[in-house]
């Protein structure tokens, strides 16, 4: 996998189902505002939807502090809606749930897994400008934990709020973040 830290999200078009809506989502969605990208392997699975009930229960937080969220797997469309009809877990969701059976997207943030069609579970963390500034990609039986997910875009909104800060290990706001400096070498 190449460093897509940094790197500006690459061009897509694609249909999400959200609030009972179909919507077309492309990277200019993701423009002007933090932007959480949420790959996932498939619906109507196992884990999918412990994850994606876990980051519904944190969807108003994180619009509080100005964060979208589109989760994203290789089914259609349709199918989100089906699963959303169907699932008393994936009904609380009112984030975009993005069809993405073409591949593209997937294979745009590098979590494709070509021969079964599906993608990893990939969290991306995006800033207004397109820039991905977090990036974790677990394998298909690892579930990821929301709030842990909110701690690192408070951080990174912070950093970007605050040039040359930097925030520590299992930092959370209020507390002190370090200025690097030639004076903090080796007294950490």
């Amino acid at each position: 996998m190449s460093n897509l830290i940094n790197s500006k999200i690459k061009p897509f078009k694609a249909t999400a189902y959200k609030n009972g809506e179909f919507k077309e989502v492309t990277e200019q969605s993701l423009l002007g505002k933090w932007s959480v990208v949420f790959f996932y392997p498939a619906d109507f699975t196992f884990v999918c939807p412990t994850e994606l009930g876990d980051l519904a229960d944190y969807y108003e937080q994180l619009k509080d502090m100005g964060v979208e969220v589109f989760s994203v797997s290789t089914d259609t469309h349709f199918t989100h809606k089906a699963w959303h009809d169907a699932s008393e877990t994936i009904k609380k969701i009112n984030y975009a749930m993005i069809g993405d059976p073409t591949g593209t997207i997937s294979r745009n943030f590098e979590v494709m897994i070509e021969e079964e069609g599906l993608a990893l579970r990939g969290t991306f963390v995006i800033n207004p400008e397109g820039e991905i500034k977090v990036a974790e990609i677990h394998d298909l039986g690892i579930g990821r934990d929301a709030k842990e997910l909110v701690r690192k875009i408070q951080a990174a909104q912070y950093v970007a709020a605050h040039p040359g800060e930097v925030c520590p290990a299992k930092w959370t706001p209020g507390e002190q973040t370090l200025a690097p400096s030639l004076d903090l070498v080796g007294k950490i």
